[in-house]
């Protein structure tokens, strides 16, 4: 079975998107709503973001981006500064996988990470 896609709620819908779009390399497509992106992945993965008033996620909530080496996680670190995004802290082995951690407007947690074997 094929994750097809996700659904996060956002207070910060545009920041949220364009952060996607240049840090991700996701392509915004036409969303059937207002208050509504639809972002999808060069594999075909649909990231959905809707505009709420507030969103809360729990504590250790988040989405996370494998990559298939750990080039892949230093290639992926350059993409959020070459996009001029803050910089979060750089790359480092934790329990055995190469990857770091960002966060996307709106609260959105990311890891982004290599898992050998």
């Amino acid at each position: 079975m094929k994750l097809n896609h996700i659904d996060l709620p956002v207070t910060e819908l545009e920041a949220a998107a364009d952060y996607f779009q240049r840090g991700f390399g996701f392509e915004r497509v036409p969303a059937p709503a207002d208050g509504m992106a639809i972002l999808r992945g060069e594999d075909g993965f649909a990231l959905i973001l809707q505009q709420v008033p507030q969103a809360a996620y729990p504590p250790g909530f988040h989405i996370g981006f494998l990559q298939p080496s750990d080039d892949a996680v230093h290639a992926a670190y350059q993409r959020l500064a070459n996009a001029g995004l803050p910089q979060p802290p750089a790359p480092a082995v934790s329990y055995g996988c190469l990857g770091f951690w960002c966060e996307a407007p709106g609260g959105i947690l990311i890891e982004v990470s290599h898992r050998p074997g």
